[in-house]
């Protein structure tokens, strides 16, 4: 994720960062600059005075309504799914440090408060690249034995939840635990959970197919077609104003495809890796 500063309006203007949608789609738009050129220079040469052209400025501010609207809804629907997903890891950020706060208050043996200080920020980081189709062993504090039993999972976070209930079941069946506080941190690795898989239902629902390629072939008609409602009057200038249009409109449907899927790696996502960064020296800290 990019951080600026939002109150730098001239910084803003005039740096076009690897994330800017000019610098993403600059061939995009010589090749519609050019295809527009193409049709121009076709209506003035065989029909230089089809005036009745003039008449389908009024259809193309009616299309180009219809395209904002559908704009609108999928800029807001991609942000949701941004801002879900920031609260969901905002409430792991949570519960995490409310885990790790009772286990270190509960346990006495230090052996377990190490194991604890592992794990869950082993949850955290399994939970991040879990969300990225893979899993980085690297990043994880584990025992040999531990990685065995992780490797022949499909789902990592779950059994690292699984290693932790049974740890804590353990501890139960010590007296070291009582009955209130195994239901207390029962709640809190449920929550774990369900912010996973809440996560997880943002990755893998993307936007349906047959809306996303409506919304792109209608962009690229009425882009394509637009110099057609121009031409008479503005000649190959009608051309820019295709391009410029083509620019506005496919960068929202670009911003919205970048954000809707919040856990990679692009400058648009959430910061996971930051975020799992700060919650394992969190969770150290609070077993020092």
């Amino acid at each position: 994720m990019v951080n600026y500063n939002p109150k730098s309006w001239l910084i803003l203007i005039f740096t076009i960062h690897k994330s800017d949608t000019l610098r993403m789609l600059w061939k995009e738009l010589i090749y519609m600059g050019l295809f527009t050129l193409l049709i121009n220079f076709f209506v003035l040469t065989f029909f230089p005075k089809a005036h009745s052209l003039e008449k389908l400025i009024s259809v193309y501010s009616l299309v180009g309504f219809v395209i904002s609207l559908l704009l609108v809804f999928r800029t807001n629907t991609a942000y949701d799914r941004w801002w879900e997903g920031r609260k969901k890891w905002g409430e792991v950020v949570n519960d995490t440090r409310n885990i790790a706060v009772k286990l270190n208050l509960i346990t006495k043996n230090q052996e377990d408060k190490d194991f604890f200080a592992r794990m869950i920020p082993n949850f955290v980081f399994g939970m991040k690249e879990h969300l990225r189709k893979g899993i980085i062993w690297e990043e994880l504090n584990i025992t040999e034995i531990e990685k065995l039993i992780l490797e022949n999972k499909s789902h990592v976070p779950l059994s690292i939840v699984k290693l932790l209930y049974q740890k804590i079941k353990h501890l139960y069946d010590k007296n070291e635990i009582s009955g209130e506080e195994f239901i207390i941190l029962d709640k809190n690795l449920n929550s774990l959970m369900d912010s996973c898989g809440a996560c997880e239902r943002i990755k893998n629902t993307p936007i349906p197919y047959s809306y996303s390629i409506f919304l792109k072939k209608f962009i690229f008609i009425y882009v394509v077609t637009l110099p057609l409602a121009f031409v008479t009057i503005f000649g190959y200038f009608s051309a820019l104003i295709a391009t410029f249009v083509f620019y506005i409109l496919v960068s929202m449907e670009v911003l919205a495809e970048e954000i809707e899927d919040p856990f990679g790696t692009d400058d648009n996502d959430l910061p996971v890796d930051e975020i799992a960064s700060k919650i394992k020296n969190s969770v150290e800290e609070i077993f020092e």
